[in-house]
C-alpha cells in the first residue's frame, strides 16, 4: 500500500466540489500581490483541452464501474450535476439571475450524456458566464465604493439574510442591484461597528473587490475543469474527487507529511476560505486558536504591515499565500466558527513550522478523585492521531513509532502507578494509519476480529487481532466527539461491540469510507472504493458511533459530519463476525446515566458549558441581521456581554478576578493561545468525568476490574 493509500483512510471531509478541495499548508511557494487591475478589461472565455476531454472520459468510466456506489449516469444524474456545478459558482446566488438560469434549461439534463462522451463545452460555457457575471458584480460594488460610502444610508429598517444557499434567485439585475447594495453596506458596517475609519473602510473593501475582479479575469481553463469534474464526482460521494496536475501535486507532498507549514487543511466555502482539520501536533494545533469552520478574511506575512485581503480568491492562491519558511509568522484574520454574523472577526498570528512525528504521540497523565472517602486514581491516555513511522518500519528499526507501540509502554507505565482505570482520549483525532487501530483494538482485549471492510464487489475483509495477550484488562472509557472520525471510530465501536468499555462524549464525525488516488492522463481521480463496517455488522459510514453516555458538545452537527455533507453514502449493515462479548452494560447503564446526569446537574463547568452551547445555538439560529446601526451595534454589544458573563462565570469558578472588557478577556485568550503548556479546564471537566463514570462502574460491579480470569490472569503473570 503507498503512503497516500495509507494516510487517506484520515478523515478529510469536503463537499464535492461544492465546498471545495482540501489542501494542506505545508509548503514555502512564492507569491506576487494583488496588482490593480483594469475594470474595463474584456473577459476572455475559457476552453477546454484534448487533455481534459480524455480525462473526462477516463473519470466517468471510473465512477461508474470502480466506485463504491452503483451510480448510472442518467437524466436525473445530470440534473443534479448542473445544481451542484452552480453551487459551487454561486453558492450564495449573488451573481446570477432566473434570467440567466432560463438560458441553461435546455442543457440541464443534458449533462450527463456529454460528460460520457468528454463534451466538455456545456460546462465551460455555464462557467463563462458566470466569470462574467462576477466581473459586473464586482464592478457595481466598486462603483457604490467610488460614490462615497458616506452616501450609504444606515438609518433604515433593512436586513440582510446571512445564508442565501438555499434561497431564492433573485429574478433579474434590478433585484441582484439591490441586494449588492445591501451587500457593501453589510461589508461597511462590520467594520464601523469596529471602529474603522471610512477611509480605511474604502481602502480595504476596493482591494477586496479589485482583488477578486483581478482573479475573475485570469480564469484558467483548469479552474473551469476542475470544478465542472468535481461537481460529477461529487455525485457519487463527498470524498470522491478530481485534482488536476496542479492539486495532485499538492496532495502527494501533504502525504509525505515532511514540509513546512501551519498544519491546516483548508476548502473552498464559496467566497470564503475555510479550516475543515488541524494536523495534530502541527503549528495551529499546538496554538490553539485556529478552529474548524473558521473562514480566513485575510493574510498578513510577519515582513508585512498590510494584511492581503483573501475573500473570493482561489484555494490553491491562499494555500500559496499563507505557506512559508520555518520560523516566520504569518497572521490570519478569521471568521469565528461559532460568530454571529461576518461582522466578528478576530487575528491568530502562527509561526510555521514542520509538523513532528513526536509531537502527534500519545501521552499520559494522572487524575486522582475522592467520592466519599473512597479514592481512585484514573490513567489518562490522549491519542492526537493513528500515526506510525512508515520509512523507520520498512527500514527494519525494531524501535520504530507507532500509536500502539507508545500506548503499550503508557500503559506498562500506568499499571506501576496503580491506576483502577484508564480512560482512552480520542476527542479531535481524526484517524490515520488503519492498521495501527487494528493493533490498538488488540492491547484491550484477548484476540478476534476488529473491523470488516467491505468493496464495491461486496467483498468483505476482515481484520483481526491474533495475539491473545492483553495489555491492559482493567475497566475502560473512552472519550471521543464530533471530531472523532475513521479509526478512531473503528477503535470506539470495536470497544463498545466487545462490551470491553464505556463510549462516552458526543456523537462521532461518521467517516467511514476508504479512498484510493488514481492516476489519469491528466490529474489523479481520488475515488471511494470500500466501507467500514464494526464487528457487530453496522456500518461507521453516517451514523458515526453514538455514546454510551452523551455530553454536549459546542460543535454545530448540521455543519461538520458526514451526515452534514451533500451525497455521503448512507448507513448499512452487513451481517455480524463471531466476537466475544466481555460484559454486558444493560444491567447497570442507566444507574450510570442517572449518576452523570445528577453530577452534571450539580456541577457549576457543565452549567457554564450548557449556557455557552445553549447561546451559540441562538446566534446559529439567525437567519439575517440589520443594516441599521443602531440597531446592530446593540445587537453587537448584547452578544459581547453574554461572551463576557460567561468568561468571568468561568474565573470566577477558578478563584480569578474578572474582566473588566471583553478586550481584556481577548487579550487573555492571545496570551493563553500563545503558551503551549497550558491546558483548558473544560478538558480537565471532561476528563474527570470519564473518571468519575469509571469509578460508578467499579462500584456497581467489581467484576469489571478484570477482564481475564484467575487463570487467564496467572498465565499473563508468567
Amino acid at each position: 500500500m503507498s503512503i497516500a493509500e495509507r494516510l487517506i483512510t484520515r478523515h478529510t471531509p469536503h463537499r464535492a466540489l461544492g465546498k471545495g478541495l482540501a489542501l494542506s499548508l505545508l509548503l514555502a511557494l512564492p507569491f506576487s500581490s494583488v496588482a490593480n487591475v483594469d475594470r474595463d478589461a474584456e473577459y476572455q472565455p475559457v476552453t477546454p483541452t484534448v487533455d481534459q476531454a480524455r480525462a473526462n472520459i477516463l473519470i466517468a468510466r471510473q465512477l461508474q464501474f470502480t466506485h463504491f456506489r452503483d451510480l448510472g449516469i442518467n437524466d436525473s444524474l445530470s440534473g443534479d450535476v448542473f445544481d451542484a456545478y452552480l453551487d459551487y459558482l454561486d453558492g450564495q446566488r449573488i451573481y446570477l439571475t432566473q434570467e440567466d438560469l432560463q438560458k441553461f434549461s435546455a442543457i440541464r439534463l443534458g449533462l450527463g450524456s456529454a460528460l460520457k462522451t468528454g463534451q466538455l463545452q456545456p460546462g465551460f460555457d455555464i462557467y463563462n458566464l458566470v466569470q462574467q457575471r462576477i466581473i459586473e458584480r464586482l464592478n457595481f460594488a466598486l462603483n457604490i465604493i467610488d460614490n462615497g460610502i458616506d452616501k450609504l444610508q444606515f438609518d433604515t429598517n433593512d436586513t440582510i439574510r446571512l445564508d442565501r444557499s438555499e434561497g431564492d434567485w433573485e429574478p433579474d439585475r434590478a433585484a441582484l442591484d439591490e441586494l449588492w447594495v445591501k451587500r457593501v453596506k453589510n461589508a461597511v458596517l462590520a467594520q464601523r461597528l469596529n471602529d474603522t475609519d471610512d477611509d480605511v473602510i474604502e481602502d480595504s473593501l476596493r482591494q477586496r473587490y479589485e482583488g477578486q475582479l483581478k482573479r475573475a479575469y485570469q480564469a484558467r481553463s483548469e479552474d473551469a475543469f476542475q470544478a465542472y469534474m468535481n461537481a460529477f464526482a461529487g455525485m457519487w460521494d463527498p470524498h470522491t474527487s478530481y485534482f488536476s496536475p496542479r492539486t495532485s501535486e499538492n496532495f502527494n507532498i501533504n502525504m509525505s507529511l515532511s514540509l513546512e507549514g501551519i498544519g491546516a487543511v483548508l476548502q473552498a466555502d464559496n467566497e470564503y476560505t475555510k479550516v475543515v482539520r488541524l494536523v495534530p501536533g502541527g503549528p495551529a494545533s499546538k496554538q490553539g486558536q485556529l478552529q474548524p469552520a473558521d473562514r480566513i478574511v485575510s493574510v498578513t506575512q510577519d515582513d508585512e504591515e498590510k494584511p492581503v485581503n483573501v475573500i473570493g480568491w482561489r484555494l490553491d492562491e491562499v494555500v500559496d499565500l499563507i505557506r512559508g519558511p520555518r520560523e516566520s509568522t504569518v497572521t490570519l484574520e478569521v471568521i469565528p466558527a461559532n460568530a454571529t454574523d461576518e461582522t466578528v472577526t478576530k487575528s491568530i498570528a502562527i509561526k510555521r513550522d514542520k509538523v513532528k512525528l513526536e509531537e502527534q504521540s500519545a501521552s499520559k497523565d494522572v487524575i486522582n478523585l475522592d467520592r466519599d472517602g473512597q479514592s481512585y486514581r484514573i490513567g489518562v491516555i490522549n491519542i492526537p492521531t493513528f500515526y506510525a513511522d512508515f520509512q523507520a518500519m520498512q527500514a527494519g528499526d525494531a524501535n520504530y513509532k507507532s500509536t500502539t507501540r507508545d500506548v503499550r509502554n503508557l500503559i506498562d507505565e500506568l499499571k506501576e502507578d496503580g491506576v483502577d482505570g484508564v480512560v482512552m482520549d480520542l476527542r479531535n483525532n481524526g484517524g490515520g494509519a488503519l492498521h495501527e487501530a487494528n493493533d490498538l483494538v488488540g492491547l484491550f482485549i484477548d484476540q478476534g476480529p476488529t473491523v470488516q471492510i467491505r468493496n464495491s464487489n461486496n467483498d468483505v475483509q476482515v481484520l483481526t487481532d491474533e495475539d491473545p495477550a492483553v495489555a491492559y484488562d482493567g475497566p475502560l472509557v473512552v472519550l471521543v466527539n464530533r471530531m472523532s472520525a475513521s479509526a478512531s471510530e473503528i477503535f470506539a465501536g470495536a470497544i463498545q461491540d466487545y462490551g470491553r468499555g464505556l463510549v462516552v462524549g458526543s456523537q462521532t464525525f461518521g467517516k467511514g469510507t476508504v479512498q484510493a488516488v488514481r492516476p489519469l492522463n491528466h490529474g489523479q481521480l481520488k475515488i471511494t472504493q470500500s466501507k467500514f463496517y464494526r464487528v457487530s455488522g453496522g456500518s461507521t459510514q453516517h451514523k458515526g458511533v453514538i455514546p454510551d453516555i452523551e455530553i454536549p458538545s459546542r460543535v454545530d452537527k448540521s455543519r461538520i459530519g458526514e451526515d452534514a455533507l451533500d451525497h455521503a453514502l448512507p448507513w448499512d449493515q452487513i451481517e455480524a463476525v463471531p466476537h466475544a462479548r466481555y460484559f454486558d452494560f444493560s444491567g447497570i447503564i442507566d444507574e450510570l446515566r442517572q449518576r452523570h446526569d445528577e453530577r452534571f446537574d450539580e456541577s457549576p463547568e457543565f452549567r457554564l458549558l450548557q449556557q455557552e452551547i445553549d447561546f451559540l445555538k441562538e446566534q446559529r439560529a439567525t437567519e439575517s441581521v440589520s443594516l441599521n446601526h443602531d440597531e446592530r451595534k446593540a445587537q453587537q454589544s448584547q452578544i459581547e456581554r453574554t461572551r463576557l458573563t460567561i468568561a468571568n462565570a468561568r474565573r470566577e469558578l477558578r478563584g480569578e478576578e474578572p474582566f473588566e472588557t471583553l478586550e481584556e478577556l481577548d487579550d487573555w485568550q492571545d496570551i493563553q493561545a500563545a503558551d503551549l503548556d497550558n491546558t483548558d479546564e473544560e478538558l480537565d471537566f471532561i476528563i474527570r468525568e470519564g473518571g468519575h463514570i469509571m469509578a460508578d462502574m467499579l462500584e456497581l460491579d467489581r467484576r469489571m476490574a478484570s477482564i481475564l480470569n484467575p487463570k487467564q490472569l496467572a498465565a499473563q503473570a508468567r
